[in-house]
């Protein structure tokens, strides 16, 4: 009788190969562009070139114009150095590949996760579907992406360690010091090991006799890890300071409230209705459910909701969180039922698992990652900043004009403005907030909503031209304010020039800019 292993094939992929094609088919080939949504990406690859041209590690700013340059703690120096690397290879088509492969691995990782923890596997595929929809609001190509991978990893060695008694904390250690180097995510690896090191407390001080002994067994396991873990974080080029770094980020009210995704998730937004069904799916299986949270679950389910109800950022991160917890209580739920359903569900579960047990290796991802990596290659698939969400075309005008000067500008602008022109434009904001701290951006907010003083502010930092999106407050305003003179316009930018002596050429060589109207049929999208 041959040995289970002789009867499994590459040939056949698993469910789990079907997850991982199947999203980071969908990113590759169809929803690509979106991970561009954010211009961070690119001031994140040049900083990454930087660093790989001068062999250092940042310290100070060198795209803006401000001086002196400012401080600036680059703590996802790590990732801007990869990213950096793979668009020397392959441009933003292959900074897009390489961030929709770590998006799939991610749900990859977690199904994993869920299923060989005595979880059904179609309940499995289904909570993690589930998350991958909500995640996708945090899609983008950005560092980021690695904590969301880690998270995974972290996590299922603290619920293993927790539940199955299999010590692999001295792992944790060794995962921090690439991840604390990655991006600033890391704090969600301290943040578990607090809710884990909560639960055991409480159940060492509720619990009596053996109960009692294993929790604060494991309680000293996790104390010890964490102490190591803190010495690993500090690994960096900015050392213990980089352990403040997101404290002082979170703190400011003026900068949470200034960045989007900061901001509270927007409930009538299509995007979030996958969050808002995990949301459903969740209090449906805790509170309907007769197996009840143990101190650790509620922990983290009370811990990561805040947080992801605080900052919309945070969906991914919650999504990872209590998709074991869902899905464990599912299947519980599933395999104590005797309804027609129940047994109609179970017994296709137990098909595919029968099927899914047969397969091996990881032949039909790598198949598909080399299909899209060539058809990358030939041309097939390029991906770009859309030019019409994005300065693309007014930055080639600037490219052409050279305007001498110091700019205002958005902030997102900024992050296109570093990919596309620097070192040439230095800018006046970028996606960097935290480097220019909450009073530039209260000064930056100033201008942009017309606050008392606001004129004051481009005084202040001699601002002689002006790159903001088309159609804002502040772009409707300069057309007819004599003092500034209109150059250049599209449906996404306006470009304005002082109307002074020094920049009367530019006046006179196109004095017939007009601002360009957006269509209808965008103005109601």
């Amino acid at each position: 009788m041959g040995k289970p292993d002789d009867k499994k094939t590459f040939l056949i992929p698993s469910v789990g190969d079907f997850l991982f094609i199947a999203i980071f088919l969908l990113i590759a080939l169809y929803l690509g562009q979106k991970l561009l949504t954010d211009g961070d990406t690119g001031y994140h690859i040049r900083a990454g070139e930087y660093m790989l041209r001068t062999h250092s590690i940042p310290h100070q700013d060198m795209f803006s114009f401000l001086s002196p340059p400012l401080p600036w703690t680059a703590h996802e120096w790590l990732s801007e150095i990869i990213m950096a690397l793979v668009h020397q290879t392959s441009g933003l088509t292959g900074v897009v590949i390489f961030f929709a492969f770590f998006l799939a691995l991610s749900c990859f990782l977690l199904f994993k996760m869920i299923y060989t923890v005595d979880s059904d596997i179609l309940v499995s595929l289904f909570v993690v579907l589930l998350v991958a929809g909500a995640a996708q609001i945090h899609w983008l190509a950005r560092p980021h992406v690695f904590s969301l991978v880690i998270m995974v990893a972290w996590y299922y060695i603290l619920d293993q360690y927790q539940y199955h008694g299999k010590n692999h904390l001295y792992l944790l250690p060794l995962i921090m010091v690439p991840w604390s180097n990655l991006h600033g995510g890391f704090m969600g690896g301290f943040i578990l090991l607090g809710a884990y090191c909560l639960g055991n407390s409480l159940e060492a001080v509720f619990k009596r006799g053996e109960g009692r002994w294993k929790s604060l067994y494991r309680l000293r396991g996790l104390g010890l890890a964490t102490l190591a873990c803190i010495a690993a974080s500090t690994v960096n080029p900015y050392g213990f300071h980089l352990l403040m770094f997101p404290f002082q980020l979170t703190s400011s009210k003026d900068l949470m409230d200034g960045v989007t995704e900061f901001l509270s998730p927007n409930f009538h937004e299509y995007y979030i209705k996958y969050f808002e069904l995990l949301i459903f799916v969740l209090l449906t299986t805790v509170g309907l459910s007769k197996y009840k949270l143990n101190p650790v679950e509620t922990i983290l389910i009370l811990l990561f909701t805040h947080m992801s109800l605080f900052s919309a950022r945070y969906i991914p991160l919650f999504g990872i969180i209590v998709a074991p917890i869902i899905s464990k209580r599912l299947t519980l739920v599933l395999h104590d039922s005797d309804s027609g359903f129940a047994r109609f569900l179970k017994q296709r579960s137990q098909n595919i698992a029968d099927i899914d047990s047969c397969t091996r290796g990881y032949l039909w991802p790598l198949v598909a990652v080399v299909a899209v990596v060539i058809m990358a290659d030939s041309g097939r698939i390029l991906f770009q900043f859309d030019p019409k969400i994005k300065p693309m075309a007014a930055i080639d005008f600037l490219k052409k004009e050279r305007i001498s000067g110091n700019m205002f500008n958005n902030d997102e602008f900024g992050d296109c403005l570093i990919y596309e022109a620097a070192p040439t434009y230095k800018v006046f904001i970028d996606g960097r907030l935290d480097m220019y701290g909450a009073d530039r951006v209260k000064e930056y907010s100033k201008v942009t909503t017309f606050k008392p003083g606001w004129e004051n502010v481009l005084e202040k930092y001699r601002i002689s031209w002006i790159i903001f999106p088309a159609d804002t407050p502040l772009a409707r305003y300069l057309l007819i304010d004599a003092n500034w003179k209109l150059i250049y316009a599209d449906k996404v930018t306006n470009i304005f020039v002082r109307n002074t002596a020094q920049y009367q050429y530019l006046v006179k060589k196109y004095p017939d800019v007009r601002p360009v109207v957006q269509d209808d049929k965008k103005d109601k999208s």
